[in-house]
């Protein structure tokens, strides 16, 4: 069967065709959810409650881009939630507060090899809120800076700056690890 097939049955409620759908992208999203939260509860209640607003909201599925990319849209939404709802409100920066930044500099983007993906993982957990939603969603999910300053609610030079300072940061604190000094 056709994944537009089962897509269409979903919309008519066929609970087997949702728990089909379901099986297909569980772990997958899993994992999305688990970048960023902490606790597998927490991420496993994020998928729950991802699929739920997927299944509750088929009906506005255009098919524009794929149902996975469709799909881990509301998971990040969803994981953002998840964490606003948990810390204090962020305070927004006006566009006239942030400059655009040069990012040229990529041939200066270079880890030392004793540096691990956990110690990147770690690394990236320590910065603050604003810097490591933007560079989770740049670096690991792949979206530009006009997609995550839908999914943020920022502007997109405020991406491009919180990017741009969130990877200098990185960078500090993963030269201190190589240095064998602990976040």
């Amino acid at each position: 069967m056709f994944q537009s097939d089962i897509i269409e049955k979903c919309k008519q409620n066929n609970r087997q065709a949702q728990m089909q759908l379901y099986n297909q992208y569980c772990h997958g999203m899993y994992i999305v959810a688990k970048r960023f939260v902490k606790h597998d509860a927490e991420a496993e209640d994020i998928v729950q409650d991802a699929f739920i607003k997927a299944f509750s909201k088929l009906h506005q599925f255009q098919a524009e881009v794929t149902f996975g990319a469709w799909l881990k849209r509301i998971v990040i939404n969803t994981s953002l939630d998840a964490l606003k709802s948990k810390s204090q409100p962020m305070v927004e920066l006006e566009d006239v507060h942030l400059k655009v930044v040069d990012t040229r500099d990529e041939d200066k983007w270079l880890v030392d090899d004793k540096v691990t993906i956990d110690d990147v993982k770690e690394a990236i957990s320590s910065l603050s809120e604003k810097y490591r939603y933007v560079l989770m969603l740049y670096l690991m999910e792949g979206y530009d800076h006009q997609e995550i300053s839908d999914i943020l609610n920022i502007s997109e030079v405020a991406s491009r700056t919180q990017l741009y300072r969130g990877k200098l940061q990185l960078q500090e604190l993963l030269k201190l690890r190589k240095n064998g000094t602990r976040y």
